[in-house]
């Protein structure tokens, strides 16, 4: 992957010129540090960070077609280039360069605003059409790479990351409340709002045309499912097939590099079915990675040497410590320019650096399997809890519940009661499109406890907000659809994908492919009947039946193990926390940021210090509010004084090498 930014309107060469693009590029640097581009047209400025992957000689960007009336920036990887190469230059066009972005130019001459539809990958696309003046945007399907803007009057600038947009605006964050708000409720403020006052992201799957100062946002892609009942007809066999087929051609294509690939190896099921489809259909060397942890409860380990040893891979893994979060945390929400709810992030900061330390900037990652196929531990809960909306007196609720989650101990009744009140939310309404994320979504929301009287009556109702952004015939899916788009939309599209995935890889510029988001892919497993997703609570039933003949039987079998990180252990140490988080959390910080009530935050500090029994619900408020503090500080305190010595000079149109900032 790439950054690429860019100013668009009369202020592009004035009051935002070559020296706002020049900031915005190379804060982006992490991105892309082999080499800065540019593009300087009458009201148009296009800038690009290099991640050389493909075509290392000739694939620098901006990217023109033929007579340089169309130039392009372009961050992530146009997959089947190839084939469309191929296609293009049987149509009459001619290529310049071997590199994949040359394909979107010939193909938007060639298909014109739908020539997306043709582009196997994962992208954000700017694309200038000089001769009619206007400014193309747009963003992969499932949205694995990002893509922000902002509007100053007549004048738009977008980029990569939010920071390269405050770097050219010459300012400092404004928090918008409701984005907060949101995210303390879905785990991501609802497309198109983000946390940044002005500043929107491009949705996944949509595309923007900014003309005579007007931008036209609509989606050319929907993650949508059919009606229910109208699923592929074939037989098991036949469909485990198909889509172990789809996943192996998902897999060889995402090897496409002139860099060396590896592999993210969790031990789980997913990461094992790629790594083992590399070792088989691969030809090339099999190189895994993989983070552990310190406590036993959260590392995987053993299931990771279990596959190494069965498929003869070479593999490097790190470990991650409690100190290892805490020292890593406030670079983290630099990266990922947002509040969490988990640390959870923070160690795959940390597996990104070994991956580019061992000299690799590609890995390929097990990411949106669950979403695509129905992994997570949501869709069994929701299964469930429509069960005990239809059989509330049925003596199986505890052994369910035990089924559900062996990974914890529900020996004693306290645990055991907080599962079933858990479960219990929401089953008086089961016709709700979310039904299924009810209980997440309110234990998410204790956060909103420790929010300050005057923040809380400002906001609007998060609900109201997902509810205009559903499809209108939601309610004609399957209630398993339902819960998989939902999950697709929120803690996919704007947590797993960006602050645990992009972020955190392009921290140490290391770019993620996600087989399992290849559109095909989703496009296929959509129409599958929902009871070959889930067979009773037998999680991504046709995958493991697809792809069983390739692991060990102990993988297939093993319940599903959420990846977790340490919270609050990670900060305190009995009664103690580093002096950092001290700081942030203190009155005076909290009153500053306004979001949370001091006297409230400080309850919960003495109960951490005094060793009380600590849940999910205080974990994820103890890191979502130092998040927030962080975030605060980092974007609106002291982003200008940060960045201040960021170089402006302008960047020459030859530029070989980006300088480090």
């Amino acid at each position: 992957m790439c950054g690429i930014a860019g100013i668009i309107g009369r202020e592009a060469g004035g009051r935002f010129g070559d020296a706002s693009l020049a900031r915005m590029v190379r804060l982006l640097h992490h991105r892309g540090p082999d080499h800065e581009g540019v593009y300087r047209g009458e009201g148009v400025l296009l800038g690009h960070a290099r991640l050389s992957i493909i075509d290392l000689e000739g694939g620098d960007q901006p990217v023109r077609n033929e007579d340089g009336r169309i130039q392009v920036v372009f961050n992530g990887e146009i997959f089947n280039y190839i084939e469309l190469r191929e296609e293009l230059i049987r149509c009459g066009h001619h290529f310049y360069t071997h590199s994949d972005t040359e394909v979107i130019v010939h193909a938007y001459e060639e298909y014109g605003d739908e020539f997306a539809r043709h582009l196997n990958g994962q992208f954000a696309i700017a694309l200038w059409d000089d001769a009619r003046r206007r400014l193309l945007m747009l963003r992969d399907r499932p949205g694995i790479v990002p893509f922000f803007y902002t509007r100053r009057g007549a004048t738009l600038l977008f980029a990569s990351e939010v920071k390269a947009l405050l770097a050219g605006l010459g300012e400092s964050a404004r928090l918008d409340g409701n984005g907060l708000d949101q995210l303390f409720t879905f785990w991501s403020p609802v497309s198109p709002r983000t946390l940044f006052e002005g500043v929107r992201e491009l949705p996944p799957g949509h595309m923007a045309v900014f003309e005579g100062g007007r931008l036209d946002v609509r989606a050319w892609w929907r993650w949508d499912y059919p009606v229910d009942g109208d699923y592929l007809q074939d037989s098991e066999e036949a469909l485990a097939a198909r889509l172990h087929d789809l996943l192996v051609e998902a897999t060889r294509i995402r090897l496409r590099s002139d860099v060396p690939v590896g592999a993210y190896l969790s031990g789980g099921l997913d990461s094992s079915v790629l790594v083992s489809l590399i070792h088989h259909y691969g030809g090339v060397p099999l190189r895994t990675f993989s983070i552990g942890f310190e406590d036993e409860k959260l590392d995987e380990g053993r299931y990771q040497r279990e596959l190494i040893e069965h498929l003869s891979a070479e593999h490097s893994s790190v470990q991650c410590r409690h100190q290892d979060i805490a020292a890593g945390f406030r670079d983290t929400i630099w990266h990922t320019e947002s509040s969490i709810l988990r640390t959870a992030p923070v160690p795959m900061g940390i597996l990104s650096g070994l991956v580019r330390e061992q000299g690799y900037r590609v890995v390929l990652t097990g990411e949106g399997s669950d979403e695509v196929l129905g992994g997570y531990d949501i869709f069994k809960e929701a299964k469930i809890r429509r069960f005990w909306a239809m059989q509330p007196d049925s003596a199986f609720r505890a052994s369910l519940l035990r089924r559900l989650y062996p990974y914890l101990d529900l020996s004693g009744g306290r645990g055991l009661g907080y599962v079933k009140n858990f479960f219990g939310t929401g089953l008086d309404q089961p016709d709700l499109p979310w039904f299924s994320h009810i209980p997440r979504w309110e234990t998410t929301a204790r956060i909103k406890t420790f929010y300050a009287d005057d923040f809380a009556a400002a906001l609007d109702d998060p609900m109201q907000a997902m509810q205009e952004t559903l499809p209108g015939d939601i309610g004609q899916w399957h209630p398993f659809n339902r819960a998989q788009h939902i999950e697709a939309r929120s803690l996919m599209g704007g947590y797993l994908l960006c602050s645990q995935g992009d972020r955190m890889l392009m921290k140490h510029s290391v770019e993620g492919r996600f087989p399992f988001l290849d559109h095909r892919v989703i496009e296929f497993a959509r129409r599958l009947p929902p009871r070959l997703k889930m067979k009773v609570l037998n999680e991504k039933y046709l995958l493991k039946r697809a792809m069983r003949r390739y692991l060990p039987h102990s993988i297939v079998a093993r319940y599903k193990q959420p990846y977790r990180a340490p919270d609050i252990p990670a900060f305190f140490s009995g009664a103690t926390a580093p002096e950092w988080v001290e700081d942030a959390l203190a009155e005076d910080a909290l009153r500053r940021a306004g979001c949370f009530d001091p006297g409230r935050v400080a309850m919960l500090l003495r109960k951490i210090r005094r060793g009380r029994a600590i849940g999910y619900k205080d974990n994820m408020a103890l890191v979502g509010i130092l998040s927030t503090q962080l975030w605060h500080r980092l974007f609106v305190e002291e982003f200008t004084t940060r960045v201040k010595d960021i170089p402006d000079t302008p960047i020459p149109s030859d530029n070989p090498i980006a300088a480090e900032v």
